[in-house]
C-alpha cells in the first residue's frame, strides 16, 4: 500500500485462525485454578540466611542509624571528613551533610571540624561523639544478641557482628 506521496507503508497482516485460537486457549488456560495447580511446582524451602539487627534510633525528626555512625568511626581513623567519605564511598558533600545533621542531633559537638588551607585543615572526633558511637555500637549488640535468643526458635542464624 501506498500513501499520497508514493512511500510505501506497512500494514500490519491479518491474525490467522491459529492464532487467535491458541491465544484464546492460552488465556483460557491461565485463568482457570486447575491450570494453576497444574503448573504449581513445588515449594522449594529456603536457604538458612543470615540475620542482622538494623538499629534506627530517632532523635527528635532525626535519624541516627548505621551510615552516620560508621562515618563517626571512619572520622575517628582518618581524621578527616573527606578522608572518611571516600572510605565509605561517598561524596565530600554527603559527609559533610551527615556530620552537620549529626551536630545539630545533639547537644554538644560530636565532630569538631578546622577548614583546610595552606596548613590543611582536618575533622576530630569529640570525646561525646565517641561516645555516642559507642553507645550506638552498644545498642546495636543488645539488639543481636536478643535478635539471636528470640529468632533461634525459627532456625534463623543472625550474624556475630
Amino acid at each position: 500500500m501506498t500513501d499520497k506521496q508514493g512511500k510505501t507503508k506497512q500494514t500490519r497482516k491479518p491474525r490467522g485462525e491459529g492464532a487467535a485460537a491458541k491465544k484464546a486457549a492460552t488465556s483460557a488456560k491461565a485463568r482457570s485454578p486447575a491450570a494453576k495447580v497444574e503448573a504449581a511446582e513445588p515449594k522449594q524451602r529456603r536457604k538458612r540466611e543470615r540475620a542482622f539487627p538494623y538499629v534506627r534510633i530517632l532523635i527528635g525528626d532525626m535519624v541516627l542509624g548505621p551510615g552516620k555512625v560508621d562515618l563517626l568511626d571512619a572520622i575517628g581513623r582518618t581524621g578527616s571528613i573527606s578522608a572518611a567519605g571516600r572510605e565509605l564511598g561517598m561524596s565530600y558533600r554527603r559527609a559533610w551533610l551527615l556530620v552537620d545533621a549529626l551536630n545539630h542531633m545533639f547537644p554538644d559537638t560530636v565532630v569538631s571540624a578546622a577548614p583546610g588551607g595552606a596548613r590543611g585543615g582536618g575533622a576530630k572526633l569529640t570525646d561525646y561523639g565517641r561516645g555516642v558511637a559507642a553507645a550506638y555500637r552498644r545498642v546495636e549488640a543488645r539488639a543481636r544478641a536478643a535478635m539471636r535468643e528470640e529468632m533461634a526458635a525459627f532456625n534463623v542464624l543472625v550474624d556475630p557482628d
